[in-house]
């Protein structure tokens, strides 16, 4: 007998039928050839911020500023459908494409493997996450933890300050400021563990940096970043 999970999933269906977000086919959220063409991000990287990087060692920024965060790896650049299946799940509650986003990073972790003993959403203020309703990377995290049977700490990396979207920072600067302090770690759960947090998109990773720096300040060994899809500065 089906679930009311699947009974719900199939009444939604009946009145708003899934279409690729990259084609228009139906069928799928993202179909087979378009989840193909995704654009990824291949190496040499940078072993710190995970950007191309032509001689696989830091880049000049990451020489010039040692950050907290152990590294951000990514399987996708920020551009063509994977940045317009990103803004559906962000902007358009395109929430049922969650799993098959997580699917895309867990493959990507089975040959990128990371130090992890949990995962952590990236969290959206408590004003943002009233407007929107969800926070997106926090329905990845779990979509990605029934995957790797990896452990999601939820609610224990909070957002304090309210800040402008960090895409609307000008310079990297500007990013670094937007999100300094913004991030709090309020108990004891992440102590002595190996952290990967979890987003969709890493701009400059400034946010990522501040929230590494919450954590590595309640005792946690070593967090890295995970992001579907990482912003190529030209």
């Amino acid at each position: 007998m089906p679930r009311l999970s699947e009974l719900v999933e199939l009444a939604v269906e009946s009145f708003f039928p899934k279409q690729c977000v990259g084609c228009g086919r139906g069928g799928f959220f993202l179909c087979a050839s378009c989840r193909e063409k995704l654009p990824k991000l291949l190496p040499p990287i940078c072993p710190k911020c995970g950007g191309p990087q032509i001689s696989g060692i830091l880049c000049p920024s990451c020489c010039q500023r040692q950050g907290t965060i152990d590294g951000i790896r990514s399987p996708f650049r920020f551009d063509e459908v994977i940045r317009k299946v990103i803004h559906q799940l962000k902007y358009q509650n395109l929430k049922a494409i969650a799993p098959q986003l997580a699917e895309l990073l867990f493959e990507y972790l089975k040959s990128n493997p990371l130090p992890g003993e949990a995962l952590i959403p990236v969290p959206l203020h408590q004003k943002r996450l009233r407007e929107r309703g969800y926070n997106q990377s926090k329905l990845l995290a779990r979509e990605l933890a029934r995957l790797t049977n990896l452990p999601v700490i939820e609610d224990c990396l909070i957002r304090v300050k309210e800040a402008q979207p960090q895409v609307k920072a000008a310079t990297l600067e500007e990013r670094r400021r937007n999100v300094a302090n913004a991030f709090s770690c309020r108990d004891e759960r992440v102590h002595g563990r190996q952290i990967i947090l979890v987003d969709d998109v890493c701009t400059s990773g400034a946010t990522l940096e501040s929230c590494a720096t919450a954590l590595k300040s309640k005792g946690a060994i070593s967090v890295w970043g995970l992001v579907l899809a990482k912003e190529i500065y030209k």
